[in-house]
């Protein structure tokens, strides 16, 4: 009887097909609360919409990373390159997303290199959880040997040979020391890039997947292998340049002083450009170098400012502990601001670079 009831009870509250077909095509209905970390609401807003309160970057899984980076209590100077790097990250995930929504990465390439690239990150910061991981200093404000280690044998032995020689005055030797921390970087990262790239070799043979679909795998992973083609090839050739550095001195570098600009300028020089257009980007890269210098400048004095407050703190003068905050907080933001700048003028002259040599073949 009781069963009869309840049944006939859920009838009456049915709604009849017409209103159901209407509240179907009204839908879909607003989820209750918010979305997880996941959702388009946290990973895809609308482009007005304002960060949420605290958080540094629109993505969640960036706030994240950014967060247990503060946590790991990692330096000013660090910091600053990290947020520049996420920023970075941030802008290509969000071009990748557009691209996606209109049908352009079927295979998953642009995903996948979008995967190596966060990669490098996490080990670039000793954020991927590794005991030994071993994150990539920033180089360009150390000075010398008390600072960093080269790490590599080869570059240690083109270290003493330039120190030795005679040949260099001591901004030369500044110089140099700069462009060896440089190109130490650059092999670190290609060794996460392998690392990676071994370790999605290894999933795809281990996993069976349908015909279509392991094609699509095997393109990404050799899309993956021109990269570090590409990569090896930058190494060997800036290994290469700084050799003859080392033995020779510093001849002609078209007036560049920054490691970066150099490397640039010796591969612009490589790449299939015409005189014109080769002349245009030496131009490009002048005032790429100036924006260089402005942001080492500013890291610079986020590194006193950071050095200041720390003093004054430890007296406990709350009127110079503000002012001294305002001032460092100042800094900090306008090295973040120049940090991403000069590291997307770096990824837009590095992919011009890179057109240009693939327009050889």
């Amino acid at each position: 009887m009781a069963s009869r009831m309840v049944r006939t009870g859920l009838r009456e509250l049915r709604p009849p097909p017409l209103l159901l077909l209407l509240l179907l095509l009204l839908g879909p209905w607003p989820a209750a609360g918010h979305g997880g970390k996941y959702s388009r609401e946290k990973n895809e807003p609308e482009p007005s919409s304002k960060r949420e309160p605290g958080g540094e970057f629109r993505m969640e899984k960036l706030n994240q990373l950014w967060e247990k980076a503060q946590r790991l209590d990692l330096p000013p100077l660090k910091l600053s390159e990290l947020h520049a790097d996420l920023k970075i990250q941030e802008r290509d995930e969000f071009k990748w997303k557009k691209l996606k929504a209109e049908g352009l990465d079927e295979d998953g390439e642009k995903e996948a290199k979008l995967a190596r690239s966060l990669n490098v990150i996490l080990a670039k910061y000793g954020l991927d959880g590794r005991k030994d991981a071993r994150a990539v200093s920033s180089n360009f404000i150390s000075h010398g040997p008390a600072d960093h280690s080269l790490e590599d044998p080869r570059l240690e032995k083109l270290w003493h040979k330039a120190k030795t020689s005679g040949k260099f005055s001591s901004e030369e030797l500044d110089k140099l020391w700069r462009e060896l921390q440089h190109h130490k970087e650059k092999v670190q990262e290609y060794n996460v890039l392998l690392e990676t790239l071994s370790r999605a070799e290894e999933i795809h043979e281990n996993v069976i997947s349908p015909v279509d679909v392991s094609r699509a795998k095997e393109d990404v992973l050799q899309v993956g292998h021109a990269e570090l083609k590409d990569k090896l090839r930058d190494i060997s050739q800036g290994f290469d340049r700084l050799r003859r550095v080392s033995l020779q001195g510093y001849g002609d570098q078209a007036g560049f002083e920054e490691p970066r600009v150099l490397d640039l300028w010796d591969m612009a020089q490589s790449a299939n450009f015409t005189e014109k257009e080769l002349e245009a980007f030496r131009e490009e890269l002048k005032h790429f170098e100036a924006k260089i210098e402005k942001h080492n400048h500013y890291q610079k004095q986020l590194e006193i400012s950071h050095q200041k407050l720390k003093h004054v703190e430890s007296f406990g003068d709350q009127e110079h502990v503000s002012r001294n905050k305002e001032r460092y907080a100042m800094l900090e933001e306008k090295t973040k601001e120049l940090g991403y700048k000069v590291k997307k003028h770096l990824q837009d002259l590095s992919s011009r670079i890179s057109r240009a040599r693939h327009n050889e073949l």
